[in-house]
C-alpha cells in the first residue's frame, strides 16, 4: 500500500518540495489561469475606458456598455483571487489527512473550475459581441483597441485553461 494515493495526492504529512510542486501540470495550468486573469483585468482596467475629445466622462470601450467593462473587471478580480486560493490549497493538499476532507477539496476544485469555464465563456461571448457592435465614431483615435482585443482573446483562452483544470487528462 505504499503507492496508495487518495484523491490524487501522496500520503498526508510528506515533505513539501517546491520544484516538484511547480512542475506539476495542474500547478502550471493554475498559474496560467492566474496570469490570464491578470492580463484581462489589466487590459480592461487600464485601457478599457476612453472618452471623446469633447467629453469629460469616460465610458467603456466595449460599445459604451458599462456592464461589459464591469463584468470583465469583476471576472478578472474574482478569478485572480480564486486562482490564488486554489494555489494555496494545492500547496496544503498533501497535508490534508482525512479522505473526506480531500474529497471535499477535489470536488470544490472541480465545481469551481467548471463554473469558471462557464463564466469565461459567457464573458468571451459578451465582450466579443459588444466589441463587434461598437461604433467607430465612439473611439475615433482607436485608443485601447489592442487592449480590448487582448481581453477578448484571453477570455477565450481562459475557457480552455479552466476546462483543463476540470478534466482528468492533466494527471
Amino acid at each position: 500500500m505504499d503507492g496508495f494515493q487518495a484523491y490524487g495526492a501522496v500520503k498526508a504529512g510528506g515533505a513539501f518540495d517546491p520544484l516538484t510542486f511547480i512542475r506539476q501540470p495542474q500547478t502550471v495550468v493554475r498559474i496560467v489561469c492566474w496570469l490570464f486573469s491578470i492580463v484581462i483585468l489589466g487590459c480592461v482596467a487600464n485601457e478599457g475606458y476612453v472618452n471623446r475629445p469633447e467629453e469629460v466622462e469616460e465610458y467603456c470601450i466595449f460599445n459604451r456598455n458599462q456592464n461589459a467593462c464591469n463584468y470583465a473587471v469583476a471576472m478578472g478580480t474574482l478569478c485572480f483571487l480564486c486562482s490564488a486560493a486554489f494555489l494555496v490549497l494545492d500547496v496544503y493538499f498533501p497535508q490534508i489527512s482525512g479522505v473526506k476532507d480531500r474529497k471535499k477539496a477535489v470536488m470544490a476544485d472541480i465545481g469551481v473550475s467548471a463554473l469558471w469555464s462557464l463564466v469565461w465563456f459567457v464573458g468571451f461571448c459578451f465582450l466579443a459581441n459588444q466589441w463587434q457592435v461598437s461604433k467607430e465614431e465612439d473611439n475615433p483615435l482607436n485608443e485601447g483597441a489592442d487592449a480590448a482585443r487582448a481581453a477578448i482573446v484571453f477570455s477565450f483562452f481562459s475557457v480552455f485553461t479552466w476546462l483543463c483544470l476540470d478534466s482528468d487528462w492533466l494527471i
